[in-house]
Protein backbone atom coordinates (compact mmCIF):
# COMPACT_ATOMS: atom_id res chain seq x y z
CA UNK A 1 0.00 0.00 0.00
CA UNK A 2 1.39 3.30 -0.84
CA UNK A 3 1.45 5.35 2.19
CA UNK A 4 0.69 8.69 0.73
CA UNK A 5 -3.28 9.60 0.28
CA UNK A 6 -3.87 12.19 -1.58
CA UNK A 7 -6.88 14.64 -0.03
CA UNK A 8 -8.58 18.02 -1.61
CA UNK A 9 -11.69 19.68 -0.72
CA UNK A 10 -13.94 23.01 -1.62
CA UNK A 11 -14.58 25.72 0.84
CA UNK A 12 -17.35 23.81 2.62
CA UNK A 13 -14.91 21.17 4.00
CA UNK A 14 -11.60 22.50 4.64
CA UNK A 15 -11.52 22.47 8.23
CA UNK A 16 -12.86 18.62 8.00
CA UNK A 17 -9.91 18.54 5.67
CA UNK A 18 -7.75 20.33 7.83
CA UNK A 19 -8.56 17.92 10.69
CA UNK A 20 -7.95 14.67 8.48
CA UNK A 21 -4.69 15.56 7.68
CA UNK A 22 -3.22 15.95 11.12
CA UNK A 23 -4.85 12.50 11.91
CA UNK A 24 -3.35 10.76 9.15
CA UNK A 25 -0.29 12.41 9.73
CA UNK A 26 0.04 11.10 13.47
CA UNK A 27 -0.91 7.67 12.49
CA UNK A 28 2.02 7.61 10.31
CA UNK A 29 0.65 8.52 6.48
CA UNK A 30 1.17 11.52 4.23
CA UNK A 31 -1.90 13.25 3.72
CA UNK A 32 -0.75 14.98 0.05
CA UNK A 33 -2.92 17.97 0.38
CA UNK A 34 -4.33 19.54 -3.30
CA UNK A 35 -6.46 21.82 -1.87
CA UNK A 36 -8.24 24.31 -1.07
CA UNK A 37 -6.43 26.33 1.36
CA UNK A 38 -8.92 28.49 2.96
CA UNK A 39 -13.41 28.58 2.87
CA UNK A 40 -12.96 31.30 0.39
CA UNK A 41 -15.49 30.00 -2.52
CA UNK A 42 -14.01 27.50 -4.98
CA UNK A 43 -15.40 24.92 -8.05
CA UNK A 44 -15.24 21.61 -6.80
CA UNK A 45 -14.47 20.36 -9.67
CA UNK A 46 -10.72 21.67 -9.80
CA UNK A 47 -9.61 19.70 -6.84
CA UNK A 48 -11.62 16.64 -7.13
CA UNK A 49 -9.52 16.43 -10.49
CA UNK A 50 -6.37 16.68 -8.65
CA UNK A 51 -7.11 13.97 -6.40
CA UNK A 52 -8.15 11.98 -9.45
CA UNK A 53 -5.25 11.94 -11.32
CA UNK A 54 -3.09 11.03 -8.35
CA UNK A 55 -5.21 7.72 -8.70
CA UNK A 56 -4.70 7.18 -12.00
CA UNK A 57 -1.32 7.92 -12.25
CA UNK A 58 -0.62 5.40 -9.58
CA UNK A 59 0.54 7.74 -7.18
CA UNK A 60 -1.27 6.86 -4.47
CA UNK A 61 -3.71 4.00 -4.13
CA UNK A 62 -6.82 5.71 -3.52
CA UNK A 63 -8.18 9.29 -2.17
CA UNK A 64 -10.11 11.21 -0.18
CA UNK A 65 -12.43 14.17 -1.34
CA UNK A 66 -14.81 16.71 1.07
CA UNK A 67 -17.30 18.88 -0.33
CA UNK A 68 -20.58 20.10 1.48
CA UNK A 69 -23.12 17.03 0.57
CA UNK A 70 -20.53 14.76 -1.22
CA UNK A 71 -22.07 14.97 -4.08
CA UNK A 72 -20.60 17.76 -6.55
CA UNK A 73 -17.36 16.13 -5.73
CA UNK A 74 -18.09 12.17 -6.48
CA UNK A 75 -19.92 12.70 -9.12
CA UNK A 76 -17.17 14.69 -11.01
CA UNK A 77 -14.87 12.18 -9.40
CA UNK A 78 -16.52 9.48 -11.11
CA UNK A 79 -16.43 10.94 -14.89
CA UNK A 80 -12.81 9.38 -14.71
CA UNK A 81 -13.53 5.88 -16.49
CA UNK A 82 -11.09 4.30 -13.66
CA UNK A 83 -11.96 5.98 -10.75
CA UNK A 84 -14.64 4.51 -8.47
CA UNK A 85 -15.93 7.33 -5.90
CA UNK A 86 -18.28 6.39 -2.86
CA UNK A 87 -19.90 8.95 -1.01
CA UNK A 88 -19.91 7.37 2.43
CA UNK A 89 -21.42 8.69 5.68
CA UNK A 90 -20.95 5.60 7.83
CA UNK A 91 -17.80 3.32 8.38
CA UNK A 92 -19.61 0.45 7.51
CA UNK A 93 -20.32 1.73 4.21
CA UNK A 94 -17.51 2.88 3.45
CA UNK A 95 -15.70 -0.47 4.35
CA UNK A 96 -18.03 -1.84 2.16
CA UNK A 97 -17.59 0.01 -0.52
CA UNK A 98 -13.75 -0.67 -0.53
CA UNK A 99 -14.96 -4.90 0.14
CA UNK A 100 -17.07 -4.68 -2.43
CA UNK A 101 -17.06 -1.86 -5.33
CA UNK A 102 -13.68 -2.00 -5.15
CA UNK A 103 -13.71 2.24 -4.40
CA UNK A 104 -10.20 4.02 -5.06
CA UNK A 105 -11.73 7.47 -3.72
CA UNK A 106 -13.68 8.44 -0.35
CA UNK A 107 -16.27 11.29 -0.99
CA UNK A 108 -17.08 12.51 2.58
CA UNK A 109 -20.43 14.75 3.38
CA UNK A 110 -18.94 18.11 5.16
CA UNK A 111 -22.06 19.50 6.28
CA UNK A 112 -23.52 16.29 7.47
CA UNK A 113 -21.62 14.48 9.54
CA UNK A 114 -19.01 15.09 12.09
CA UNK A 115 -15.38 15.18 12.35
CA UNK A 116 -14.99 12.12 14.12
CA UNK A 117 -17.55 10.15 11.70
CA UNK A 118 -15.65 11.41 9.00
CA UNK A 119 -12.19 9.54 10.39
CA UNK A 120 -14.07 6.53 10.95
CA UNK A 121 -15.34 6.38 7.68
CA UNK A 122 -11.65 7.09 6.11
CA UNK A 123 -10.10 4.91 8.18
CA UNK A 124 -12.39 2.00 7.59
CA UNK A 125 -11.75 2.82 3.82
CA UNK A 126 -8.36 2.75 4.16
CA UNK A 127 -7.79 -0.11 6.12
CA UNK A 128 -10.32 -2.43 3.86
CA UNK A 129 -9.55 -4.48 1.15
CA UNK A 130 -11.29 -5.34 -1.81
CA UNK A 131 -12.82 -8.92 -1.46
CA UNK A 132 -12.67 -9.84 -5.01
CA UNK A 133 -14.35 -12.92 -6.16
CA UNK A 134 -17.95 -12.45 -7.46
CA UNK A 135 -17.13 -8.83 -7.08
CA UNK A 136 -14.73 -8.72 -9.64
CA UNK A 137 -16.36 -9.34 -12.28
CA UNK A 138 -19.14 -6.49 -11.67
CA UNK A 139 -16.21 -4.15 -11.25
CA UNK A 140 -15.35 -5.49 -14.54
CA UNK A 141 -18.93 -5.28 -15.49
CA UNK A 142 -18.73 -1.28 -14.05
CA UNK A 143 -15.81 -0.45 -16.84
CA UNK A 144 -17.33 -1.25 -20.22
CA UNK A 145 -20.65 0.24 -19.31
CA UNK A 146 -21.34 3.01 -22.02
CA UNK A 147 -24.48 4.89 -23.41
CA UNK A 148 -24.58 2.84 -26.33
Amino acid sequence: MNNSIPIACDHAGFSMKEFLKEALNEKGMLAKDFGTYSEESVDYPDFAKAVCMQVINNEADFGVLICGTGNGMAMTANKFSSIRAALCWSPEIAGMARKHNDANILVLPARFMTFEAALECMLAFINTDFEGGRHSARIEKMKKVTED
